[in-house]
């Protein structure tokens, strides 16, 4: 089963709740949220990583 990252965007003006990153080939280990960005309001640097 390829990796998943959950990842929730807490930019105060964006509307997207959160998003799931599906890996489906190997990514390298350090790669991380911070390597992404929303897919709704275009921000980094507050999408944080869900901790289940």
């Amino acid at each position: 089963m390829p990796a998943t990252l959950e990842v929730v965007c807490t930019e105060e003006d964006c509307e997207l709740d959160m998003f799931e990153l599906h890996y489906t080939y190997d990514m390298p280990d350090e790669v991380g949220v911070t390597d992404f960005a929303c897919p709704y309001c275009g921000a980094t640097d507050p999408l944080e990583e869900v901790q289940l």
